[in-house]
């Protein structure tokens, strides 16, 4: 059986709290991509979704990536160069990492004989 690798992105949500005393980040989300659109889709989707809940300063943050940062973003995935976008609202950070990958695949399984 003859297995290849596939490039991907591996795409992970988590917040950080600015209060003291701090904590560490706390996982939100993770997917796995199969492209770069798919992935900087994820953080746009994300975005807009909670644009309207953030502060006025958060949400500037968000539609300047969204207009002006996604391309960059995207560019970069191309490159296989990891990206980060973050958003800061109130006393707490939101940040999406996006990480160039290969995903092994996985044994077949078979059914119970």
């Amino acid at each position: 059986m003859t297995s290849t690798l596939r490039r991907g992105y591996w795409c992970v949500c988590a917040t950080d709290s600015l209060r003291w005393p701090r904590g560490g980040p706390a996982l939100l989300a993770a997917i796995d991509a199969y492209s770069a659109s798919q992935a900087d889709r994820w953080v746009a989707v994300a975005l807009r979704t909670i644009s309207p809940a953030l502060d006025a300063a958060a949400s500037e943050e968000a539609w300047a990536w969204l207009h002006a940062g996604r391309l960059e973003t995207r560019r970069s995935l191309l490159r296989r160069e990891p990206c980060t976008v973050t958003v800061t609202h109130a006393q707490t950070r939101i940040t999406w990492s996006i990480h160039p990958v290969l995903f092994l695949p996985l044994v077949p399984r078979q059914a119970p004989e």
